[in-house]
């Protein structure tokens, strides 16, 4: 379980217990957990000196490297409220995400990957003032620039008793941090959530994983993301495991480090773990390391599952499901059978409560679909000055609605069957794209699958399926025999389209609405 208290007293309490464990390796940087906490406490101070009171919004936007790991405790361990901002974002949004905030400091990474992020927020309109930008130097140093600081001048001359002080003040049920959600369904939302939650719910995640000191966990899954964040920092945080980040996802360069750092634990989108399995130079590389791999969608496939655990040689392969506002809510667990592995995303997780319920709120049976509630300590203290969202999302009761649909079975164990806004009713009958492409993961070939509603005068919608193909062998009549011989007609799609790749967000979920919106425009 979490160690009582903040997010600071738990740092400096792995610090005392395991001073000389690594605590981040990135490149040739390598921070043992008394450096770690020595470098957070010299980023509190600069930011203390530069205006940040407690309570304050300090906004990171910058990729995965071990300056995002030391700002982001840096900026808890001077009593802020951390806003971690998508990578992905334009300048325009990222100033959105600055003004809903009222943040006071930015930590923005330098040139990185062919962007200036600092050029972009300043070519977009209405840039707040703030009291502080510290720049990140991710692709080398970049020139000195006014009114910004370098982090290699992070070390500030202050009162070293600042951040003890401000430390005093702050407690557990402050916020400590405000997640946005991907936006795939609108304008994203800002999830807040306090020290004793974020603690807590990467201690759950940190515990049934079996996530332990001596672990060297490489972390894919974006920092700015609740995988990352709290699955992953706060997670090891936790258990002095050591964090090896990587900034980019590059498959052969994700091999090397497995192989150079020992990695044990590598959670992940599925994606991540198909793009290892197709890769021919995988057999080049020792992966023996390898021992737990925790992953979560809408769909995850049962031969990849299969195929973790046979060609990956991974001991643990848990399945997962959890959202920004509750970022773990049920889990599999080591000792469950292979078969409830690969098809549910496991049971309800300690001081959890799961329910399905039909449109009208009534529960369903087990085995029936429904949307998925969520009730306890991991469910977000609500959305940021929104209160109207807030309620439409959590109930009087404390009931968070989630918009996912998903089936528990009579031992609680839950799969997701998709989300509400993805089904589509095809002459009367309901279908859920997730099982559709369940199938199609079957079909030799098929390295990935989208699958979506489309209109038809007849049916009323029809299904598409946007195919990835590891070849071009595979054809349309291929997909659609597969599909009959498997599925109930109502459910075949009935038009394919191969495709080079598919929009995803940052976090590797494929953005269906985008698919929707390219088709609308074909046929309009």
């Amino acid at each position: 379980m979490a160690t009582p208290g903040t997010i600071p007293v738990v740092m400096a309490d792995v610090a005392r217990r395991f001073p000389d464990t690594e605590a981040v390796v990135d490149g040739d940087i390598r921070l043992t957990y008394a450096d770690l906490h020595q470098q957070a406490r010299d980023c509190a101070r600069l930011l203390i000196a530069e205006g940040v009171r407690a309570g304050d919004r300090v906004a990171i936007w910058s990729p995965n490297t071990y300056h995002w790991v030391v700002a982001a405790l840096g900026a808890l361990s001077a009593a802020a409220t951390l806003v971690p901002i998508n990578t992905r974002f334009t300048g325009h949004e990222t100033v959105d995400i600055l003004h809903r905030t009222e943040a006071r400091a930015l930590v923005v990474a330098g040139p990185f990957l062919g962007t200036d992020r600092l050029a972009e927020l300043r070519k977009a309109d209405d840039v707040p003032s703030l009291r502080c930008v510290l720049r990140v130097p991710v692709e080398g140093e970049p020139d000195a620039e006014p009114g910004v600081i370098e982090w290699r001048d992070i070390e500030h001359e202050t009162d070293r008793t600042a951040v003890d002080d401000r430390l005093a003040g702050l407690n557990p049920n402050n916020p400590s941090d405000i997640l946005f959600t991907s936006g795939t369904t609108g304008r994203s939302k800002g999830a807040m959530s306090t020290h004793t939650q974020s603690l807590g719910v990467a201690a759950t995640w940190a515990d049934i994983g079996g996530l332990r000191h001596g672990d060297r966990y490489l972390v894919i899954n974006p920092f700015f993301h609740s995988f990352g964040y709290k699955a992953g920092i706060l997670a090891a945080l936790q258990r002095g495991a050591t964090i090896v980040p990587q900034a980019a996802f590059d498959v052969e360069a994700a091999f090397r480090l497995i192989e150079a750092e020992r990695i044990t634990v590598l959670p992940g989108a599925p994606t991540i773990y198909q793009v290892m399995l197709d890769d021919s130079r995988r057999t080049a590389f020792d992966l023996s390391s390898l021992r737990l791999a925790v992953t979560g969608a809408a769909t995850v496939p049962v031969v990849l599952v299969e195929r973790m655990r046979s060609e990956l040689d991974f001991d643990t392969v848990l399945t997962a499901y959890g959202l920004t506002e509750a970022v773990v809510a049920t889990m599999c667990r080591a000792d469950d059978e292979p078969e409830t592995v690969a098809t549910t995303c496991g049971r309800p997780v300690p001081d959890m409560e799961l329910r399905t319920v039909a449109k009208d709120g009534t529960d369903v049976a087990p085995g029936e679909p429904g949307e998925v509630l969520l009730r306890g300590s991991n469910v977000m203290r609500g959305y940021l000055d929104d209160p109207e969202a807030t309620a439409e999302a959590i109930d009087a009761d404390g009931w968070l609605h989630t918009g996912d649909v998903g089936v528990v079975n009579e031992r609680g164990y839950l799969t997701i069957t998709d989300r509400i806004k993805d089904m589509y009713v095809s002459g009367g009958f309901n279908v859920y794209p997730a099982e559709v492409e369940q199938a199609l993961a079957r079909l030799d070939g098929v390295a990935e699958s989208a699958v979506i509603g489309v209109p038809d005068d007849r049916l009323g919608e029809i299904g598409k399926a946007y195919v990835l193909r590891h070849d071009g062998a595979l054809s349309e009549a291929d997909v659609l025999t597969h599909c009959k011989e498997r599925l109930a007609n109502y459910k075949v799609p009935r038009a394919v389209e191969f495709v080079d790749e598919l929009p995803r967000n940052a976090t590797g979920k494929v953005l269906k609405w985008v698919l929707r919106d390219q088709q609308w425009k074909e046929t309009s």
